[in-house]
């Protein structure tokens, strides 16, 4: 029997209970305002001490031997990038669905950025649409950990190890998240992720780059890190000691070090009390027609990590054609935060398209590329299909049962009446599938 009336048609909400702390993040305490007030009286805010420290303790929990800190994620990216070799004409893979700083530092390099598709139940790349997308100038891939949910890493380091590319891990959604039991940012050549924060690890304005690699460890510092260089043993990189090869100033402020070194001891129990949450959540909405978990099978040894940015997927043609847009809608009348879609296609931006960023005379997407690698809408249909098939979800940061399940009721209560949303609502609620392709079972794991 389905819920009662929906709130969007006059019937009670579902959620009822305060929310209180329960969305509250980060969780900032007595001991993180010590750590920073220490920094801020001795006048170290510019200095490296602390960030040390906070380096060797990242790098510990992930069991990598190297640990780099910067001012942001992006910085680490673009970084990283450079440390493997991307260069002026190379090419640079990731996915379209992503924030811009996945790929978008490659321009500065010179380099051209071209887009894969994702795996509709992961949102992740996919690695079976990677390997013809590889070409001699392809210096490195992107994988992000796309909201919290581990990319296939096997598949997709066989392929690179097979053409001699490196693999770039974007871990800034997915902090702590596990890949067959293994945990994301060691399984790449590097990886790179923000600590902002929003983030689920957040420590304020700041990035970490981790790698096995003592010469992707040493560039990463030669890159923007000018304090870093009379340290190197590179011979290259220690013969220009003393600034920046990037001419950045990529230092990590040390308000942040403080605070991360506090963040870190708490986070295994913060996430694991996120993780119960969540999936409690999904629990709860086992079976109910058109909502589908967005998250790892549980026999897989994969864990979302704090769950940053949680989403779900959706599957209207279980709900008789209802647009996400609508059934978002009456879910938020419920009480419960959603919204539809998740980042917008990168590939849909006019910068990839005609920007001329550096002067070229041309747009900067093809500027140095040996063709035009610009991919217009339609080139990319599976990705293009799951802004109408995925919506946002509360992220949870305490597990309590009793308003976990008012607001899964939420989401329950719209799929259940699908068919009085769309007796009320026609043509204003139904669904307008842009995929390219079919959409039959577009979330099948395969």
């Amino acid at each position: 029997m389905a819920a009662a009336t929906l709130a969007l048609l006059g019937g009670p909400k579902a959620v009822t209970l305060p929310a209180g702390d329960l969305f509250t993040w980060p969780i900032i305490t007595a001991e993180d305002e010590a750590a920073v007030l220490e920094v801020l009286r001795r006048g170290a805010m510019s200095g490296t001490d602390v960030t040390a420290e906070f380096e060797k303790e990242f790098g510990a929990w992930h069991q990598m031997p190297y640990c780099v800190g910067v001012s942001s994620g992006t910085a680490a990216l673009q970084s990283a990038m450079w440390a493997c070799g991307v260069r002026r004409g190379d090419e640079v893979i990731g996915p379209s669905l992503t924030y811009w700083a996945s790929v978008l530092p490659a321009y500065s390099l010179g380099a051209a950025v071209v887009f894969a598709e994702v795996e509709p139940h992961s949102l992740c790349l996919d690695p079976r649409d990677l390997e013809h997308r590889i070409t001699p100038r392809t210096k490195a891939i992107v994988v992000v950990h796309y909201c919290g949910y581990p990319a296939d890493m096997d598949p997709i380091m066989a392929i690179a190890r097979k053409h001699g590319v490196k693999v770039i891990e974007d871990v800034s959604h997915a902090h702590g998240g596990l890949y067959q039991s293994r945990l994301v940012g060691t399984l790449g050549d590097v990886s790179a992720m923000s600590c902002m924060s929003g983030k689920s690890f957040a420590i304020g304005e700041a990035g970490m780059i981790l790698t096995r690699d003592l010469g992707i460890a040493e560039r990463c510092q030669a890159w923007g890190l000018y304090e870093r260089t009379t340290s190197l043993t590179d011979p290259e990189l220690a013969h220009f000691a003393g600034l920046p090869w990037g001419g950045y100033k990529y230092r990590m402020h040390q308000l942040s070090a403080a605070v991360g070194r506090v963040q870190l001891r708490h986070y295994a129990e913060r996430m694991e009390r996120i993780q119960a949450a969540m999936n409690r959540f999904w629990d709860l909405l086992d079976g109910v027609p058109g909502v589908h978990a967005h998250r790892p099978a549980a026999d897989s040894g994969g864990t979302m990590g704090g769950w940053y940015a949680a989403h779900g997927l959706y599957a209207p043609e279980e709900l008789g054609g209802l647009s996400v847009a609508k059934f978002c809608e009456a879910v938020r009348a419920e009480g419960a935060p959603t919204y539809p879609g998740a980042n917008r296609l990168l590939h849909s931006f006019p910068l990839f398209h005609e920007a001329d960023i550096y002067g070229d005379g041309q747009p900067t997407a093809i500027a140095t590329a040996d063709r035009d690698l610009r991919q217009p809408l339609g080139s990319l249909p599976v990705s293009e299909a799951l802004p109408t098939r995925c919506y946002g979800i509360p992220w949870f940061k305490w597990d309590r049962p009793a308003e976990v399940a008012e607001y899964a009721l939420a989401f329950r209560k719209a799929a259940e009446h699908a068919d009085r949303l769309l007796a009320e609502y026609g043509d204003e609620a139904r669904h307008v599938d842009t995929a390219v392709v079919g959409s039959a079972g577009l979330f099948a794991r395969r």
